[in-house]
């Protein structure tokens, strides 16, 4: 049998398998791994989903044993299945792609057993025997629903407040929509309120007095706020319309709000958003997309083959340039860049870019996306006496998650900068141990 498979693609973009198909892909696993050492594609997943052990039940037929193992490990695996970079994780790992031989579609596969159980209720959260302990989530991103999940499950009262009308966090409002547009996050926070999860949506904790509240109720706190809104850089012309911040940009998109795109969309930046943003405007309806990037192609944050797929979809690139000012009467209608050059290392340790005297030049560009960066949460994070930061993120202990005040405990981009949505659940979870630990006194600093 011929497996429909798109080896160009990434797993966001391909086609679910059907039965027959997931049965068959399922059967290509060595089955690596066993009781002294684990499987190398489980050791490269943040989550240690056990890949073997659900893919050995796909192909025995066995949905349900499959999903049960995926959601045991990760809250999200449902819409991990979607977003994941399986090609720098699990996938990379795959012992086959060592002997030259296709990687088994583990993103696919775990895809086919969540939404086969999601829909049918087939991997209920256990709420342990209540403690007594009332425990806050302050997100409901991944890393909030990570933590959730585990602590309903060890029989603690969990309330998650967050400021949207929506759970999910940066993987409902600020991933690509060729990802993930919603489904299947109302499923996977079904199961943490049938559990008994408390959400209270649309109570933003926007001041000193509502964070006190929520310190007075709680016995514990996690911090799972993400990081802000889009870094501040100002930029002449940088008000006229057409210019967008790449957050409002991809919110607008999973909103189904589509913003209007021109023919020729500049979007500046060099990560994961960045490129992402570039890939939708093609999808838009623009004519050129060019990413603009003040480094070279070496030094840019995006994954690697997120760069070549955005390549290859038509996306142009500018590199060792910069925008100096938006032009325009009414509208954007060009930006003036100047060229750069790479001097010494900066604190990221990548060289630093510095500008080339009388090299400023001219791009046609009727839209205009900035996609530079996140600013940290330092107001928010004041109102919380004594709470140590490196650099405007939360400092916290890797192995509990808690942080310098005893009763707070943080994970995700609040805490590493902005990773992957696997690496937030893991941290969620591993936060969820430390606040158990520090709550019965065995552990932290009470």
């Amino acid at each position: 049998m011929v497996i429909a498979h798109a080896p160009d693609l990434p797993a966001a973009l391909q086609e679910p398998l059907d039965d027959t198909a997931a049965v068959w892909e399922a059967d290509r696993c060595l089955r690596c791994g066993g009781p002294t050492a684990r499987a190398p594609c489980t050791l490269a997943c943040p989550t240690e989903v056990d890949v073997p052990g659900f893919v050995d039940a796909i192909a025995r037929g066995d949905l349900q044993t499959a999903a049960t193992i995926i959601f045991s490990a990760n809250a999200l695996g449902g819409s991990c299945a979607r977003v994941c970079p399986v090609e720098e994780l699990c996938q990379q790992a795959c012992v086959l792609d060592t002997q030259g031989r296709r990687p088994i579609e583990i993103a696919r596969l775990q895809r086919f057993a969540a939404d086969w159980a999601l829909p049918r209720g087939a991997v209920p959260i256990r709420p342990g025997p209540p403690n007594g302990k009332r425990v806050t989530v302050i997100g409901a991103g991944p890393a909030g629903l990570g933590c959730a999940a585990t602590l309903v499950s060890l029989g603690y009262a969990v309330t998650v407040v967050d400021g949207r009308a929506e759970v999910g966090g940066l993987v409902r409002y600020a991933i690509a929509p060729y990802r993930l547009v919603r489904d299947p996050l109302p499923s996977e926070a079904a199961r943490l309120a049938d559990a008994g999860v408390d959400f209270r949506f649309e109570l933003p904790v926007d001041r000193p007095e509502r964070l006190r509240a929520l310190e007075q109720e709680s016995d514990a706190l996690f911090l799972g706020v993400g990081l802000g809104a889009d870094a501040e850089v100002p930029y002449p012309g940088d008000h006229l319309p057409g210019v967008w911040d790449s957050l409002p940009f991809i919110e607008a998109l999973k909103l189904d709000r589509p913003p209007r795109v021109g023919a020729h969309t500049l979007v500046v930046g060099g990560g994961n958003t960045a490129i992402d943003v570039a890939r939708e405007a093609l999808r838009l309806g623009a004519q050129r997309v060019t990413l603009l990037y003040r480094r070279t192609e070496k030094e840019m944050p995006a994954y690697a083959h997120e760069v070549r797929e955005a390549r290859d979809e038509g996306v142009a690139f500018q590199f060792l340039a910069e925008p100096v000012r938006f032009l325009g009467n009414g509208h954007v209608d060009q930006v003036e860049c100047r060229r750069m050059q790479l001097g010494a290392p900066d604190a990221s340790g990548r060289s630093r870019p510095e500008p080339v005297t009388g090299s400023e030049f001219l791009l046609p560009a009727d839209t205009v996306v900035m996609a530079i960066g996140q600013q940290r949460r330092l107001e928010f994070f004041s109102w919380i006496d004594g709470l140590r930061l490196d650099h405007g993120l939360v400092i916290a202990d890797p192995a509990t998650g808690q942080t310098s005040v005893s009763k707070y405990f943080a994970g995700g981009d609040a805490a590493n900068g902005g990773a992957t949505v696997v690496q937030a659940v893991h941290a969620g979870t591993v936060a969820a141990y430390g606040i158990d630990r520090y709550l019965r006194g065995i552990g932290g600093t009470a």
